[in-house]
């Protein structure tokens, strides 16, 4: 059974470092700064970095990779469409992996950058996980810095169709921001009202407010509820006119959040 760890990352950022505890394996994700990795393997000699797995190739997640390919000896696995720093085994839509013993499946999930990839473990009879990297986030989604909102709706479409029950593992702490957002587009959805108080109570204390998972994300989180009667009115207000896309809310309501 593999468990997460989060490593914090700058201001907002986690690099997850998933482990084998039975063979003391573990691999990184998206580690933008090598130190906090290191910091932690030294901690715990016994324990070996197999992998490395980018999910696209902005800094804040690649700026450690090489750092951490030359004290490790890691494989680095990341996106075939991006120019990634010592990638070893560069994967697009339609691979699959081996990482630490579990198959996980490569999705191309354009829209944050056009080479963005998620990875999903179905796990077997466990709880399915998903890395989403800036795709999904708890409570919003990414930025799209390259992508057509067309793209990135189809991206997150595509995620939010996957187990009901899949834990999702996003790379920054933007839950309560994001949730502030969710509030402003469904002020009456109770489901996001119930979520909000308990993000609030784990940031006071210092807490992690991740993992999420899809059901919760489908109750609570606005970009995936673009189909639902209450998000389209409240971008269709927003916008002024009305929109017969769902792809067309879901641009709306990115553009509103990104001068929120």
């Amino acid at each position: 059974m593999l468990t997460f760890t989060a490593l914090p990352a700058f201001n907002d950022n986690y690099i997850w470092l998933i482990q084998d505890a039975q063979r003391q394996l573990c691999a990184a994700v998206d580690p933008g700064d090598a130190q906090p990795v290191l910091n932690w393997l030294a901690e715990h000699p016994q324990w070996q970095l197999t992998d490395i797995l980018v999910t696209h190739y902005h800094h804040d997640h690649i700026g450690g990779v090489s750092a951490l390919k030359e004290a490790t000896h890691a494989r680095v696995v990341g996106p075939a469409r991006e120019t990634i720093p010592s990638l070893d085994l560069p994967v697009d839509e339609g691979a699959s992996i081996k990482l630490l013993g579990h198959t996980v499946q490569v999705f191309a999930v354009p829209g944050h950058t056009l080479g963005h990839l998620a990875y999903f473990c179905q796990a077997g009879a466990r709880q399915p996980w998903l890395l989403s990297g800036d795709t999904l986030f708890a409570g919003g989604c990414g930025r799209m810095f390259e992508g057509t909102a067309e793209q990135m709706y189809s991206s997150l479409s595509r995620l939010a169709a996957l187990p009901d029950n899949t834990l999702v593992y996003c790379t920054h702490e933007y839950t309560l921001s994001n949730l502030r957002f969710a509030q402003a587009v469904e002020p009456n959805n109770p489901d996001i009202q119930k979520r909000m108080t308990e993000v609030r109570q784990l940031r006071e204390q210092q807490q992690i407010t991740l993992p999420s998972n899809l059901a919760l994300e489908k109750r609570t989180n606005p970009f995936l509820r673009c189909e639902q009667a209450p998000v389209i009115q409240a971008a269709e207000q927003k916008n002024g006119a009305s929109l017969d896309k769902s792809y067309a809310v879901f641009a709306t309501l990115r553009s509103w959040k990104d001068t929120f």
